[in-house]
Order: structure tokens, then C-alpha cells, then sequence
């Protein structure tokens, strides 16, 4: 059974996610706040985390920035604010998605079940030929999941990787929006589109000056050009 840890400092939240969750299967842990979150999962894995972000003591980020530093789990954040920079400051911690209350308690059920499909479901390199792509001072290592930018590693979200590693493999071909969130995401994907435009965004402040190889098609999508 798919185990998901739910926190939230709102009791009502909490019964919401509970009840939709355990109805899909779930096994459903709570934790008040932050704190108890991280120790939770000190002692436990789960599937999916469900997170949200004001809090008392510890906040969602903080929490997932701890979290991270001893378990890879995927995360949902939660949040009463859709403010762009709260969902960059997200997707830079490395979470998997972003839901703004009030939300859908079926929609919610949904994400998690592409998220966890989403991280069951990694790509394998073993036995395969070393893939590394090159282009003056960027480097992609598909096969070690790597990125470099003159000759010095960057770290990315899994999603970031996900989404340059498409763009480069189909690189120089024109690639609609729709395309790339079937592709990344996947075809169940239920988000907004502007979580594509945000981690473009993303993906540019980390590349630098090979930012120019991301090019806008207006009406279109993207491409990697080089």
C-alpha cells in the first residue's frame, strides 16, 4: 500500500486529505507542523509527501529543504498563495508539484498518483552506453544525470533534468507547449501550464550565459538551439 504523509496545521485539511485518500487506497499519516514532519520521517518513508507551506515553528519550505537532506521523497506542495515566487522558490527545492487552496480533494489525488507513478517509474541507465551531450562550455550527462556549466556542476530538480534532457535530445526541433508537458509530465498531467513556463525560467537562471540555448518560439513552445 502507497503510504502518504499529509502536513498541515489545519486539523480540517488534514480529515479532507485523509478521507479522499484512504477512499483511493492510501495509507494516510498526519503531522500537525514541520517539526513533526521530519521526524516522522526520520523513522519512516513514504510515497508522497503532501506539504503546506504556512506553518507554525517550521515552515513548508524549511521543512522540505530538512526533509531532503536525508530522504528523496516527492512533494506536493500546498499553499493559499499562488504568488510566482513562492512556486519558484518550490521547484528549486526540488519539489514534485504545486496546488493552491482551495483545491480539489479529487484533482489532489490525482497529482499523487502521477507524481508517484512519475518516481517509480525512473529511467534506468545501467548497461547502456555513456551519453553525454557538449556544447562550448555546457555539458549534459544523461547517463551519470549531470549537468555542467564550465567545467562546474549545477544542481537541479528532478523535474529540471527532466525537462532539459527532453529539450536537448530533441534539440533544434521546434517543440509545442503541449508536447513538452505531455512529455515531462506526463499524459495525466492535471497542473497549470505556467509550471513549464516557470521552469524554463529555472533552467535559464541555472545554464547562464548558455541560457541563449533555450529559445522562445511566441505561440509555440521552445527550443534547444546549438
Amino acid at each position: 500500500m502507497r503510504r502518504i504523509l499529509v502536513v498541515d496545521d489545519e486539523e480540517k485539511i488534514r480529515a479532507i486529505i485523509r478521507k479522499y485518500g484512504e477512499f483511493e487506497g492510501y495509507e494516510i499519516t498526519e503531522a500537525a507542523d514541520g517539526m513533526e514532519a521530519v521526524r516522522l520521517c526520520r523513522k519512516q518513508d513514504f510515497d508522497v509527501i503532501i506539504l503546506d507551506v504556512m506553518m507554525p515553528e517550521l515552515d513548508g519550505f524549511s521543512t522540505c529543504k530538512e526533509i531532503r537532506r536525508t530522504k528523496r521523497i516527492p512533494v506536493i506542495m500546498l499553499s493559499a498563495r499562488g504568488e510566482e515566487y513562492d512556486k519558484i522558490h518550490g521547484f528549486e527545492l526540488g519539489i514534485d508539484d504545486y496546488v493552491v487552496k482551495p483545491f480539489s480533494p479529487k484533482e489532489l489525488m490525482m497529482r499523487v498518483k502521477v507524481v508517484i507513478e512519475r518516481n517509480s517509474g525512473r529511467e534506468s541507465y545501467a548497461g547502456t552506453e555513456h551519453e553525454i551531450f557538449s556544447a562550448e562550455g555546457l555539458c549534459v550527462d544523461f547517463t551519470g544525470r549531470t549537468v555542467s556549466v564550465d567545467g562546474r556542476r549545477i544542481e537541479l530538480s528532478p523535474k529540471e533534468y527532466e525537462l532539459l534532457f527532453y529539450l536537448v535530445r530533441n534539440r533544434n526541433i521546434a517543440l509545442e507547449r503541449e508536447k513538452l508537458i505531455t512529455e515531462v509530465w506526463g499524459y495525466d498531467y492535471y497542473g497549470d501550464d505556467r509550471t513549464l513556463d516557470t521552469h524554463i525560467k529555472l533552467l535559464r537562471s541555472s545554464l547562464g550565459e548558455y541560457r541563449k540555448f533555450l529559445v522562445t518560439l511566441r505561440g509555440v513552445g521552445y527550443r534547444f538551439e546549438a
